[in-house]
């Protein structure tokens, strides 16, 4: 008899277990994120948008806290009653001029800057009308304290190459605030019963800050398998930044991808300025416009994805658009 119960006890603690992984398996993930934004995987040259790098933290499905859900609440357009969670992110961009070997840059080109910045927000999943919204706050500083100068100086030292000249004459520090919100739409077209499967995703988001103030809309599609896993590779501001999120983990996915966005910008900082006292400047084009393609990988517990991107010419003089790559990273757990 004794047996017998210790047998029902030992199945009906494993049964239990199993449920618990399956419960688990049926939440999403959380993830890590790297990102690294570059113009050496585009044009090979140290110009305009010239670096970016972010890491963020994606916390498992139902870790939020719920002061963090109060105060979402608080934000007009943002109901937290789909599948929500928290972000929180860290990372520094670099701006410099076409010709970096002059101490005294041109006073015609784009001046020489760096942001260095902290980010939260929340994400809302609307599963069933397949709606993603994120919305940030992002606060940091630009200038010298953003440490943009002695980064790319080390950088270069450590490669190897010419050392830029003209960081001396950057924007002064000052502290930068960015509230943002995107909505972003996954709309099947080819449907997973499909060997490959197709869909569309139709973007618009607003920022508004002392940094960056700009309207965007875009749409990007993918071809490839499972595609429900992610909604598209994400990138760093001033694009609009997909989800960090992956849905599932342990499951294999491909697409391959292009996208278009246009932004109507009505105040960039790294054109226009400092906000308060002289700084360098150049008269920036309220419309721009990205051109992206890539890839996409997602297999068991990691995801990669590498895009090109193509700028159009953000100010009046620039000679030529911007290139650059960006690479991304995930960690599943």
């Amino acid at each position: 008899m004794k047996a017998a119960v210790g047998i029902t006890t030992a199945l009906s603690t494993l049964l239990f277990s199993a449920n618990l992984r399956a419960a688990d398996d049926d939440e999403r993930p959380g993830t890590f994120v790297l990102q690294v934004e570059n113009d050496l995987f585009g044009g090979g040259t140290d110009q305009y948008y010239t670096q970016g790098v972010q890491v963020t933290f994606v916390p498992k499905d139902k870790w939020e806290p719920e002061w963090f859900k109060d105060l979402m609440d608080m934000i007009p357009g943002v109901n937290l009653d789909g599948n929500s969670t928290f972000a929180v992110a860290l990372g520094q961009q670099m701006f410099t001029p076409e010709d970096t070997t002059r101490p005294n840059p041109d006073s015609t080109d784009r001046p020489y800057a760096g942001w260095l910045f902290g980010s939260i927000g929340a994400i809302v999943e609307k599963p069933d009308s397949h709606l993603l919204q994120n919305v940030s706050l992002d606060l940091g500083i630009v200038g010298p304290a953003s440490l943009a100068g002695y980064t790319q100086r080390r950088w270069h030292s450590l490669i190897g190459v010419g050392l830029p000249r003209g960081w001396g004459k950057q924007l002064h520090n000052e502290p930068g605030i960015m509230l943002s919100y995107q909505a972003r739409l996954r709309q099947p077209i080819l449907e997973p019963q499909h060997f490959l499967e197709l869909d569309v995703m139709p973007t618009a988001g607003v920022t508004l800050g002392n940094v960056l103030t700009q309207a965007s809309v875009g749409a990007s599609i993918r071809l490839g398998q499972n595609l429900g896993l992610t909604y598209g590779a994400p990138f760093i501001r001033p694009s609009l930044p997909a989800a960090a999120i992956v849905r599932s983990k342990g499951q294999f996915g491909w697409n391959l991808f292009a996208g278009v966005e246009g932004r109507a910008v009505a105040r960039n900082i790294f054109l226009d300025g400092n906000t308060i006292g002289d700084s360098r400047s150049v008269d920036k084009n309220n419309f721009v416009l990205d051109f992206q393609g890539g890839i996409e990988f997602t297999l068991g517990y990691a995801r990669l994805s590498f895009t090109q991107i193509y700028r159009t010419r953000e100010f009046e003089g620039q000679r030529v658009p911007s290139q650059f790559g960006s690479i991304s990273l995930s960690a599943i757990f």
